[in-house]
């Protein structure tokens, strides 16, 4: 069964109001332009919330070769692939903003309970992967910006221009940058942006900007169905958080160099390891975990299985298959787990 070794997915590209996608056609190797596709949700079992949309598995991930979503493979099969989870616990993305991403916050726990009935928030974290010229990110609001500020700037974003943007903090980013963003703090993804996305495993986002480029953003996709008061009790005026954050090192040995991202010490919501191989062998220890290859090449091996895995590739280890297999070669492979 597909469920007894890596499972891997068929293209999994996501309809978003904004443009993007130009820069997967390096990462994934294909012939990708700029779009409204601009997201890859990898191994997801979430579904997008895109208004009028009646596809049950818009974003939901379908299991390379068969006719089986993940959604429904984890209904079916839910021991042999989380064991003692009730979910995946996470959602995954690889994204690319080809303009900025409205000013928006996405809920903690406690607000997505009280209003979408959800256990689940959006805390969320971002390794870039390759940048555009001049990519930046939109991060917390500025010394002394205030609720009034803000209100004031939604008004007038009604007119388009950048008078929410200029109420925000900027930060140039390169490859290899962390961020994590807490729930309720404001943020926007800038123009330019390959990312690992690593978050929640929701889709709820309050985006209180009229204009997400040349798209009008209807009050259902600014404010999730709430009225305005209560949406932005989503943003918290004075959250910060420091960034980038640099990797703990864990271990280091024998051609395995294997880092922290994003640990205990940040959230206990999920969290992000890199694994990084020159030559070494890793193995797949981990069940109910997503990987994703970042850079290089190599191959995973288990009794009678050889798969060749590149750079774009990804996968999800099922706890059935945990410590069957190891991942050989030169590359890096991002393990992403709640």
């Amino acid at each position: 069964m597909f469920y007894n070794k890596p499972i891997f997915f068929e293209k999994n590209r996501v309809f978003r109001v904004y443009t993007g996608g130009k820069l997967f056609s390096d990462f994934f190797g294909d012939e990708s332009t700029d779009g409204f596709y601009p997201e890859e949700w990898v191994a997801s079992s979430v579904r997008a919330l895109n208004e009028g949309s009646t596809d049950e598995y818009e974003g939901v991930s379908k299991i390379r070769d068969t006719d089986i979503y993940l959604s429904d493979a984890i209904e079916k099969y839910k021991t042999e692939i989380l064991g003692s989870r009730d979910d995946l616990g996470i959602l995954t993305k690889i994204l690319d903003s080809a303009i900025r991403l409205p000013v928006q916050a996405h809920p903690d726990k406690a607000f997505s309970e009280k209003y979408f009935s959800s256990k689940y928030g959006k805390e969320e974290s971002w390794i870039i992967l390759a940048t555009r010229p001049d990519a930046k990110i939109f991060f917390g609001f500025k010394d002394g910006v205030t609720l009034e500020d803000f209100e004031k700037a939604i008004d007038e974003s009604e007119n388009g221009g950048d008078a929410m943007e200029n109420l925000l903090c900027s930060i140039n980013v390169k490859a290899g940058d962390v961020i994590y963003i807490p729930a309720k703090m404001v943020h926007a993804i800038g123009k330019g942006c390959l990312l690992l996305e690593v978050q929640e495993p929701t889709d709820f986002t309050i985006q209180p900007e009229r204009w997400c480029g040349e798209y009008k953003l209807s009050d259902k996709e600014m404010y999730l169905g709430l009225d305005r008061e209560k949406a932005l009790e989503c943003f918290d005026m004075g959250k910060k958080y420091p960034a980038p954050l640099t990797p703990k090192t864990i271990s280091e040995a024998d051609g395995i160099k294997y880092d922290a991202i994003i640990d205990e010490t940040i959230t206990l919501s999920f969290a992000v390891r890199s694994v990084t191989l020159t030559g070494g062998s890793f193995e797949l220890h981990r069940g109910a975990a997503v990987y994703v290859v970042t850079e290089g090449n190599g191959e995973i091996i288990g009794d009678g299985y050889n798969t060749a895995v590149k750079k774009g590739d990804y996968f999800l280890m099922p706890e059935n298959a945990k410590n069957k297999f190891s991942v050989t070669g030169n590359l890096k492979l991002v393990e992403c787990y709640a």
